[in-house]
């Protein structure tokens, strides 16, 4: 056959393939990892918290790293139905929780327990460890919990003093939290692949220093502390755990304490755009779901003495 007919001839076809050649080559570039499958597991919450605000600034900033492919799962309404809520676990790297609400199925609760313990990610945040106060594997989970009848028969205090983590089985009560403030994040753990290269002090904006918490605790590993004066109302003067993780069976834990969004709080919300608030929960999340992180610490990261807020 003529070459002239020849290239006419199949011309159309080398076009139309370019664009599915280009798409293997670049998922196949060395050095860049496949999308980690999140499910934002969300829905309801206590009546002091706003879960549809929280859940769309998780799912930004997650994506915002390009690390990340996130699916929100969304629950029944409060008072409905909860027998057919059956998240499908298996199908992601990690599970972020923000719910604090009706109690899921025992076949459901039964499938998160075997989706973690068989090394799936989960990362805790913020109030929803307020949730599911007679759920003992979930207590395993998540160390130390708040509210919700969280008294001396769940466990000590967990909390930092001389150098160290302790567990308080002498102080009574349950959790408390001082009004929102600026306040200094210390880390307790500068080797961890999630807190490695933070400085040691970095002060966080506008949020609840959640304290007293208390629970079975586990192997978890405090990460970064923050305490609140005595003469504050709530005030405990302790070194209170915000960043933690944790290990049920295989499955890699990350429990932030940070993240406080109020009902009808008036925008824009400060606690959630600080900096340190961001990396940390995206870097925790990273680890959650692989063991690794490799989301950077930005240049304008908080210092000891100045919060870093970022729209």
């Amino acid at each position: 056959m003529n070459p002239t007919r020849l290239l006419k001839r199949f011309l159309p076809l080398v076009l139309a393939l370019i664009p599915a050649m280009a798409f293997l080559i670049h998922a196949a570039a060395p050095g860049e990892p496949a999308k980690i499958k999140a499910m934002l597991l969300t829905g309801q919450m206590n009546p002091y918290h706003d879960w549809k605000v929280t859940s769309a600034r998780i799912e930004a900033l997650l994506e915002a790293t390009g690390r990340f492919d996130v699916t929100q799962v969304v629950s029944p309404a409060k008072g409905e139905d909860m027998s057919t809520f059956n998240p499908d676990f298996a199908s992601y790297d990690v599970v972020i929780l923000d719910y604090d609400g009706d109690s899921w199925s025992a076949a459901t609760k039964k499938r998160f327990e075997n989706y973690v313990s068989g090394g799936g990610g989960f990362v805790v945040h913020h109030s929803s460890d307020n949730a599911f106060t007679d759920w003992p594997a979930f207590n395993e989970m998540i160390g130390v919990g708040g509210w919700g009848g969280r008294d001396k028969a769940f466990g000590p205090i967990l909390r930092w003093r001389d150098g160290q983590q302790i567990h308080d089985y002498a102080t009574d009560g349950g959790a408390i939290h001082p009004k929102k403030h600026d306040f200094t994040i210390t880390l307790r753990d500068t080797t961890h692949p999630i807190t490695r290269g933070m400085p040691r002090e970095w002060m966080h904006a506008h949020d609840e220093i959640y304290s007293r918490l208390r629970g079975p605790i586990g192997s978890t590993r405090i990460l970064a502390t923050a305490t609140a004066d005595p003469s504050m109302r709530n005030g405990t003067g302790e070194h209170e755990p915000m960043l933690m993780t944790n290990y049920f069976g295989q499955g890699r834990i990350f429990h932030t304490t940070l993240g406080h969004v109020g009902i009808n709080e008036p925008q824009p919300i400060r606690q959630t755009q600080c900096v340190g608030y961001t990396v940390s929960l995206q870097r925790g999340a990273e680890w959650a779901a692989t063991g690794s992180v490799t989301i950077p610490i930005p240049h304008h990261f908080p210092t000891a003495d100045k919060a870093s807020i970022e729209d």
